[in-house]
């Protein structure tokens, strides 16, 4: 495909992220106004935010927090540092810790699983502080391991001194974090992501109902988690999917258990009702070629290192135009993932996003004849441009 016939195909179907702040006062109404804290409405293919208010202020997140730890957990799952089935024995110090619980006995060995379990639908601080110190050996040491996971998430406002949430004025997060850690979440471990849409769990005798109200009352949400505490109030973090796009919803400070679901609630219905999201070509695909001097090949395909996709208020496709350069006088060598062009997309003639296109090969530099023959064509090609 050449870079005019991609240009074209690329005004009809230009699948980037956009603001919907631009087209809100003409096409839709405002968003509702909840009665929380701070909340965040975010897409969870593009990681665009939709809705926020108060989306980054630093606020104490209560059991929202063991969303981190859940996290770290799976990624030791994954890497084979732990496994599923390996027991864990209970110290008396997760046994004698406060909030809510999962039941589990002092001395007690308790698989990794099933404490996964325990923190994710029940919400257990024993099986938190049990499943940290396993993992990392104690608390302290599980919350430098948190605190590099926030860094290496790009969560700005967020820094955790336990693996529960109970309370410390050094525990904080916010709404547009948790909203990015949910996104990790949901994309890095399908498999996981699963524990999340359980509505009960049944361990040591007691069997204890998943508090996110969602999971009964909308068919469409599969997840994730609530918290609160006197000081953080209720709060929550939902996803739900419908017609193939997935949101997530982050609250924090409602007043009642009953009102974080139902807020919560409202921001799924306005995204749903009033955006979508496609995405149209694949992280790696080729779009185009574009020429290389002095290479063992004369062409490199490009593509774009993530995926194109857009979420935008509904109808508005066609109003946008796109279009995309190459850097001039491309030169091997070229390594793959270099940066050899770009693509924007405007609206009117405002450009409303851009994106970088990559070499999806590696171009070696070519034999000194190739060289000397490409130095003379580059030599008269610059006197006439």
């Amino acid at each position: 495909m050449n870079i005019t016939t991609f240009a074209k195909r690329l005004c009809l179907l230009v699948p980037l992220l956009l603001s919907p702040a631009a087209f809100a006062a003409e096409m839709m109404p405002s968003p509702p106004q909840l009665a929380a804290k701070s909340y965040v409405l975010m897409d969870a293919a593009s990681g665009n935010v939709l809705v926020e208010n108060n989306g980054d202020q630093r606020l104490p997140p209560a059991s929202l927090t063991k969303l981190m730890t859940a996290y770290i957990a799976t990624l030791e799952i994954r890497r084979g540092q732990i496994g599923e089935n390996d027991p864990v024995t209970v110290s008396e110090n997760a046994w004698r810790t406060g909030g809510s619980r999962m039941f589990i006995k002092v001395g007690s060995q308790v698989t990794v699983s099933d404490l996964l379990h325990g923190i994710i639908i029940q919400s257990g601080n024993d099986a938190s502080v049990a499943l940290s110190e396993h993992i990392a050996g104690s608390e302290d040491a599980f919350a430098d391991l948190m605190n590099k996971t926030v860094t290496d998430l790009g969560m700005s406002n967020t820094h955790f001194m336990n693996p529960t949430g109970l309370p410390n004025p050094e525990h904080y997060s916010s709404a547009h974090d948790m909203a990015i850690l949910a996104r990790a979440i949901i994309h890095e471990d399908p498999a996981h992501y699963a524990i999340y849409s359980q509505k009960e769990f049944f361990w040591n005798g007691i069997k204890q109902p998943n508090r996110n109200l969602l999971l009964w009352r909308d068919k469409t949400v599969d997840g994730l988690k609530t918290g609160h505490t006197d000081e953080a109030g209720y709060c929550m973090v939902s996803s739900a999917v419908r017609d193939g796009q997935r949101l997530i919803a982050v609250v924090f400070g409602t007043n009642s258990e009953v009102a974080r679901a139902a807020e919560t609630q409202k921001l799924l219905t306005y995204g749903f009702r009033f955006f979508e999201t496609q995405t149209f070509y694949q992280k790696g695909t080729e779009l185009a070629q574009a020429p290389v001097w002095k290479g063992t090949t004369s062409q490199v395909k490009a593509g774009l290192a993530e995926d194109l996709t857009m979420t935008l208020p509904k109808g508005q496709l066609k109003k946008l135009a796109a279009s995309m350069t190459m850097n001039p006088q491309l030169t091997a060598p070229i390594a793959k993932g270099d940066v050899i062009g770009k693509v924007e997309v405007k609206l009117e003639d405002k450009v409303v996003h851009s994106a970088d296109l990559i070499a999806l090969d590696a171009v070696e530099e070519g034999g000194i004849f190739r060289r000397m023959w490409d130095s003379i064509r580059l030599f008269f090609y610059g006197l006439f441009n």
